[in-house]
């Protein structure tokens, strides 16, 4: 079966999982309709072309409609094709046809590990400090403007330019991003609106790809969650520690002052 299903990112929100805050992110998942199945003998690979979402016909080109006109369920009369179309490679023969409806309860289940991929928001333009983490350079000794100048760039006259993939300023974000390990919290069946936890590419309204990793449950998220609040607590502690143990320590005996008799 396909582990994979297309959605529309949705908005960031929060839950609660046996007492702990969770931050999720809404995801509109399916149903996708197979528009094509890709095989070994003409296309030396098996794979399965999902389409997603719809736009009505006088924006979709003749060539793509006579493509996606196969596709059509003949049961339902509609004027209106898939927006998003997105092949997803199987390891062997996959068992469904053209035309057949892909839901997200067919694929996952509550605490199942997924991976999200989506194209990440665009930042525009961009310096070294914030596009690549650098961390800039002198602020004294007469280095008036060079805080946040990439530095140099290249060598003397060998090799003579700048290598290729030199990190530089440049246009930030707007790539195709994965984000792993993350937990199905809450499937609605009806709706097809799933909830994530954490924090997905994209923005709201975009197109992302929910991949099935492995099985798992709710259990394993709320070890994450402790984990990390132990984690905190403990740096929470150790900054404080030092504080903590000059307020236990009782304040030194001070001697009486006595005044000398007088003669």
């Amino acid at each position: 079966m396909i582990n994979t299903i297309l959605g529309s990112k949705g908005v960031s929100s929060q839950t609660f999982v046996e007492g702990f805050r969770i931050p999720v992110t809404k995801v509109t998942a399916g149903p996708c309709t197979v528009t094509q199945i890709k095989k070994m003998d003409p296309d030396g690979y098996w794979g399965v072309q999902l389409g997603f979402s719809s736009k009505r016909a006088k924006n979709t080109s003749k060539p793509l409609q006579g493509h996606l006109t196969k596709s059509k369920n003949p049961e339902i009369k509609t004027t209106n094709f898939p927006r998003y179309i997105k092949e997803i490679r199987t390891n062997e023969e996959p068992e469904l046809k053209v035309g057949d409806q892909i839901k997200v309860a067919d694929i996952f289940n509550v605490g199942d590990i997924v991976a999200v991929t989506g194209v990440s928001k665009g930042k525009g333009f961009a310096g070294v400090v914030k596009r690549h983490h650098f961390h800039g350079g002198p602020r004294t000794h007469g280095q008036s403007d060079r805080e946040r100048a990439p530095g140099s760039i290249g060598q003397t006259t060998t090799p003579g330019r700048v290598y290729k993939g030199k990190r530089m300023a440049g246009r930030m974000g707007g790539e195709q991003v994965t984000v792993k390990n993350l937990h199905i919290i809450s499937i609605n069946s009806e709706s097809g609106e799933i909830e994530i936890s954490g924090q997905v590419p994209g923005n709201p309204g975009s197109l992302v790809s929910v991949r099935k990793i492995k099985s798992g449950s709710l259990k394993e998220l709320e070890h994450e969650v402790v984990a990390q609040v132990v984690e905190g607590a403990e740096a929470k502690i150790g900054g404080s520690a030092s504080a903590s143990a000059t307020a236990g320590k009782p304040a030194p005996a001070v001697a009486p002052v006595t005044e000398a008799p007088k003669e």
